[in-house]
């Protein structure tokens, strides 16, 4: 499986550090990634957080655009300074940082969830209601019978 898939909650040791989920780390592994690259959600309070292809894909979409525009500029602050690196210890285990923190609320838990090539870091209550936000709004869909979601996937 080279895909983050499905979800777990970790609790945060004294030093502040947390275990990425098994699958996850096999992941990792076979994608060769010693480092992470975690970017603070735009819209929702949780952290993406990959490789460095995750960030490269970024700087392609950055280059897209015209550099002497403004959204340019908004793309790579936002790419650049609501980034950071995390370092995967031995152990399989990430600092939760202050960086992290702020942003998504974290204390003492961490919910990893996949999002296929990428996975996020969510405060678990938070995620909770996020997932039933997401399944009413799918469901509203599915009862719209919006585009093959109706009865399953055409």
């Amino acid at each position: 499986m080279d895909r983050f898939l499905s979800s777990a909650v970790n609790r945060i040791d004294a030093k502040g550090r947390v275990s990425v989920p098994a699958h996850f780390r096999a992941v990792l592994q076979k994608r060769g990634y010693t480092e992470l690259y975690a970017l603070r959600a735009l819209d929702i309070p949780a952290m993406d957080v990959g490789g460095l292809d995750l960030l490269d894909r970024y700087e392609q979409r950055i280059a897209a655009e015209d550099p002497f525009l403004q959204t340019a500029d908004d793309m790579s602050f936002f790419i650049h300074g609501d980034g950071a690196f995390l370092k995967v210890d031995q152990e399989g285990r990430i600092t939760v940082t202050n960086f992290i923190r702020d942003h998504t609320g974290i204390t003492t838990e961490v919910a990893f969830v996949g999002r296929g090539h990428f996975f996020q870091m969510w405060e678990p209550e938070r995620l909770k209601a996020y997932g039933a936000e997401v399944r009413a709004r799918l469901l509203k869909l599915r009862q719209q019978g919006s585009h093959g979601l109706r009865d399953g996937a055409q």
